[in-house]
């Protein structure tokens, strides 16, 4: 991850700008190759599940054949789909979901009892992360990373919460996730075909102060260049407006899960 280099137009702002460096910090502009925006249609979630299907199909084809159509979880009012879409020819080229726990437990709940100071927040859970191969791909991956860190951001969440199989949890070692679980042990999750995955998490309020003082490579991507092509919108899921899940307290969790 730490050695993609973006073939694209970078650019400093032609006047300061806010950003996470600090108020009125000069950012750098880059344009992507793509665009990353929700799901808002039937054809816009046909394209984020066709895409979504490839990729699992790469790696576990066995449970692809589950993703072939969308879920019921796509058409969950707490739901946002996000699909990146090539700019030249408009092809579907990665997408993710996101879920939150205001109505109901996250898939996530089925499988792990998540610990009391995790339990009790405002949770939401990212889920079903396909990319297409090759280096465009893994520009789709990071741009949907910070995707979701942003969303994270703009709905108030606090901590980030992965679910990563093997090799893929090393990614999440790499943007310096931390094992919920002091003991790192795997756990079998029902709703990624019963396979085994590392629970790790991350906090938001810190990540920027944690990634400077570890000099991390995407520091300046995640926190110091503003993407035009990433547009989530200004506006929170509809049920979060109307209180904290299921009493829980203010502070609260993004769960996320890479596919590909």
């Amino acid at each position: 991850m730490a050695n993609i280099v973006f073939n694209n137009t970078r650019q400093p702002a032609a006047n300061p700008v806010f950003s996470r460096a600090g108020v009125g910090a000069p950012v750098a502009i880059e344009l992507l190759p793509f665009t990353v925006r929700p799901v808002r249609t039937e054809a816009d979630l046909r394209k984020a599940v066709a895409v979504r299907h490839a990729a699992y199909a790469r790696h576990l084809p066995d449970f692809a054949r589950s993703l072939e159509q969308p879920e019921a979880a796509d058409y969950d009012g707490d739901t946002v789909i996000l699909l990146a879409e090539s700019k030249a020819d408009g092809s579907a080229l990665g997408s993710t979901r996101i879920q939150t726990n205001f109505r109901q437990p996250l898939h996530l709940e089925t499988s792990v009892d998540l610990p009391l100071w995790l339990a009790t927040q405002r949770l939401a859970e990212v889920t079903r992360l396909g990319i297409v191969e090759g280096r465009i791909g893994r520009q789709v991956k990071l741009a949907l990373i910070k995707a979701c860190f942003e969303h994270c951001e703009q709905s108030g969440v606090d901590t980030a919460v992965v679910s990563g199989r093997a090799p893929v949890d090393r990614q999440y070692e790499q943007l310096l996730f931390t094992d919920v679980f002091a003991s790192r042990d795997p756990v079998t999750l029902r709703h990624v075909g019963n396979l085994p995955h590392r629970i790790m998490y991350f906090d938001i309020a810190s990540g920027q102060e944690r990634w400077e003082a570890a000099r991390h490579p995407l520091l300046d991507f995640f926190c110091n260049t503003r993407h035009p092509d990433i547009d989530l919108g200004r506006q929170a899921p509809a049920a979060w407006k109307h209180g904290l899940p299921r009493g829980q307290q203010a502070s609260g969790a993004v769960v996320v899960g890479l596919a590909a």
